[in-house]
């Protein structure tokens, strides 16, 4: 079986620990190809558990969706054609499109190509809530129409929540979902050993409005007032530059410039270290689908605050396995991150409820099974639409 994986994932050269461990298990299910971004504006072919092609990191998002829509659909047509290809994974229904199209132009010659559409996240809002953009209402009917065009061509779906799964079936009523959770190496975080946590407290992902940094900055500047040795420390990608810049302008401006800490991006191997120093994890986001850092922040034995938003109160059980707020919601965050840095044994235990949970979310077996029953419905349409011919 040859599946190719269509996504807007940056992916290093060697891979990182955690993305070599995901494509070493799925090498078990049948050839796999790849068509991502590269890091830099150098467009790179690799082969490691998957063979990689990765299209030049350019400098604006609409210039790589550009990319995509063009030399995406043109690879994943190139790997039917050539490299015998049967089932297409798209990561997102915009990267669907170049799915759908490479399936529709490979039938005009009598191919026929299965069509897998993943949502990870709210599709039809997340892009505004990331980056300010021009001329939104353009951009939002062209991402309607890319988005109605990939699901329309899709044999099935695949949601990671039940919030994805939900939107996906108001835009494809009918269409076969299956439903199971993103990758996380989880064996880098439960193996994690709690450290003597002082008043430190962490956030990771990458710099958005969406994530709701800003918010996290407020409440901690509140908490600050009352708690002088507790610490923030804000690990993630400057996605936003103009967002980031604002971030720390606004950690100076609130006296707060030796107390809050940009590290950037880190690996999984460095995030675990912070969350085994850290007391307690926050993810104050807007809107998110099943967010991964929230299964290894429990995984690590840490309580999470998070936003009651999207997926986000299928992992985390409020009081029991972290605290869930109102996104937006200062006043809230403000109140439960003081009780965590305040209750340092009822922290621990939450943390030891959410480590618990956080076994019976995810395993790497039941991941490639998954993906496993996913294939093999997608090889069932694949029989059919040859009967059918």
């Amino acid at each position: 079986m040859r599946i190719c994986f269509i996504g807007g994932t940056r992916y290093s050269l060697p891979l990182d620990e955690t993305s070599a461990k995901k494509f070493r298990l799925l090498s078990q299910l049948g050839e796999l190809y790849v068509i991502g971004f590269a890091q830099n504006p150098k467009p790179h072919r690799f082969t490691e558990h998957a063979n990689f092609y990765l299209m030049p990191k350019l400098p604006l998002p609409v210039l790589r969706y550009f990319l995509m829509l063009t030399s995406g659909t043109l690879l994943a047509l190139w790997f039917i054609l050539v490299q015998k290809v049967r089932i297409l994974v798209a990561q997102s229904p915009y990267e669907g499109f170049a799915g759908a199209a490479a399936k529709k132009l490979a039938r005009l010659i009598g191919l026929e190509t299965a069509l897998i559409v993943e949502s990870h996240g709210n599709f039809e809002e997340s892009i505004f809530l990331q980056r300010r953009v021009l001329v939104p209402d353009i951009y939002r009917a062209l991402m309607r129409w890319t988005s109605k065009f990939a699901l329309k061509h899709a044999d099935l779906l695949r949601a990671v929540s039940n919030s994805t799964h939900e939107q996906l079936q108001r835009w494809s009523p009918g269409k076969p979902i299956i439903q199971f959770p993103a990758w996380t190496d989880m064996d880098v975080f439960l193996n994690t050993q709690p450290e003597q946590a002082g008043d430190d407290v962490l956030f990771a992902g990458v710099l958005t409005p969406l994530k709701g940094v800003h918010i996290l900055i407020d409440a901690f500047a509140k908490v600050g007032r009352k708690l002088p040795t507790a610490q923030l420390w804000i690990a993630g990608r400057d996605e936003n530059k103009e967002y980031a810049a604002e971030l720390r302008e606004k950690a100076a401006a609130l006296g707060l410039a030796d107390r809050i800490h940009f590290t950037g991006e880190v690996s999984q191997q460095e995030l675990a270290r912070y969350m085994a120093r850290c007391r307690v994890f926050v993810l104050p986001s807007f809107s998110e689908a099943l967010p991964r850092v929230v299964f290894e922040a429990m995984a690590a034995a840490k309580p999470v605050i998070a936003s009651n938003v999207g997926g986000i109160p299928e992992l985390v059980q409020d009081e029991e396995t972290g605290f869930l707020v109102p996104p937006g919601d200062i006043e809230s965050l403000t109140k439960r991150l003081h009780w965590v840095l305040t209750h340092p044994e009822g922290a621990e235990t939450i943390g030891k409820q959410a480590r618990e949970s956080a076994r019976k979310l995810f395993s790497s077996k039941a991941y490639v099974d998954s993906y496993r029953k996913l294939f093999e419905e997608a090889r069932k349409t694949l029989k059919n639409a040859a009967a059918c011919n």
